[in-house]
Parts: structure tokens; sequence; C-alpha cells
């Protein structure tokens, strides 16, 4: 009994050998740089994480199908160096001597890639599926709404008219008040040198030459001659 079971489990050894190898049917290699990533925060790569790997790769196969039994045990790594890569695949939960279609498994992966990538703290350029294209990351929003840009914009603009407009009715204003000005001084100095009486201009007196009124006759010619 015990040769039996023994037997069979290096029959299953040699099945699982001959599943996962470098290019095999459904395989896929991954590259992993934690130093890269994480710097003199970075962690060893070692069993405890490599079970987490195949964790998180069976989740993403149950979470991409809900008829997936995958378990842990399904996920076969292989080839695994120190730099850190490796190969991997999917084994049939059914019948456990079969692969899962390779388009089945990079489904699950792209679907789920944020969570895995998360698990280990790393991103598609430091956790890298080579044969999986890179899921394309969420569209980043603004931290200001869009319309409270445009409502900003909007804004400024009717302040710096009302500015605009302030400032110009300033200015004519001023222009204004200085034209008034100047014609104010110069009628000022007109009437100076022009004396207006009952609207019409007359000549100023020479005082000292004196004026002979017309109206009146000269003291010589007060009597007629005889």
């Amino acid at each position: 009994m015990l040769r039996a079971l023994l037997l069979m489990l290096s029959v299953v050894a040699i099945a699982h050998a001959e599943l996962c190898k470098p290019d095999a049917q459904n395989a896929f290699k991954v590259r992993i740089s934690i130093k890269t990533a994480l710097g003199d925060n970075a962690y060893a790569w070692d069993a405890n994480e490599e079970y987490l790997f195949k964790a998180m790769v069976a989740f993403a196969m149950r979470r991409y199908s809900s008829k997936s039994t995958t378990q842990i045990s399904n996920v076969l790594l292989c080839n695994v160096t120190d730099r850190v890569s490796f190969w991997f695949v999917v084994t049939d939960s059914s019948k456990n001597v079969t692969t899962v279609p390779g388009s089945v498994v990079e489904a699950a992966i792209r679907m789920n890639r944020n969570r895995i990538n998360s698990a280990f703290l790393l991103s598609d350029k430091t956790l890298q599926f080579l044969k999986i294209t890179s899921t394309l990351s969420p569209p980043v929003e603004p931290s200001t709404p869009v319309w409270l840009i445009v409502f900003g914009v909007v804004l400024c603009l009717i302040v710096a008219g009302i500015v605009f407009l302030i400032v110009s009715g300033i200015q004519k204003h001023k222009k204004k008040n200085k034209e008034s000005t100047e014609r104010e001084n110069l009628e000022e100095k007109v009437e100076v040198t022009v004396t207006l009486e009952n609207g019409l201009p007359c000549e100023v007196l020479d005082l000292k030459a004196g004026h002979i009124n017309g109206v009146f006759p000269a003291d010589d010619e007060r009597f007629t001659s005889l």
C-alpha cells in the first residue's frame, strides 16, 4: 500500500514536471524586481512568497469564473531563479493532469492584475507576466472637478472685464476734467485782453492819451463865429 502511494506521488510529480517547464503549453514566465521597486525595504523571495503567489493566481481564477474550483495546489511553479523569475501553469482541478488554457489564465490575470500587484507591493513594471500584456491603468481623475475649473476661468474673465471697465472709466473721467480745466484757463486769458460790454467787445481805453467823446463839441467850437 505504501509502495503504491509512493508510486502514485512520483507519477504525479513527473506529470507536473512535464506540465510546468519553460515554453510549455499554457505556461507563463514571471519576472519580479523587488529590489528595484522597494529599495532598502525589499523583502526576500522565499517559499512563503511562492505560496502567496499561488494563492493569488488561484484567487484570480476563481474570481474570473464562478464555476472555477481552482485550488492553490493547482498552481505549479518551476525553474525558480534567485533574481527572481519562474514559470507557472494552472492545472485543471477536475483532472489535475492537464492545464487550463492559456487564454483563460491570461484573462483571469488581466482582470485581477491590480490585486496581484498590491499583494506584493509591486507594479506592472516590477511584476511582469511576460506573455500577458499590461493592463491599462485607470484614468486619473483631477482633484478639482472640471466644472469648477471652468467656472473659475469664467469668473476670472468676468472680474477682469469689470476691472477693465472701471479703470477705463476713471481714465476717461480724468481726461474730461483735464480738458474742462484747460478750457476754463483759456477763457480766463481771453477775458483779460477783451472786455465785454452789453455783449459787444470794446477796446481798452488809453487813460494817458484820453478819449474825446464826439457827442459834445470842443470848447473852441462852443460859440458860433460872427
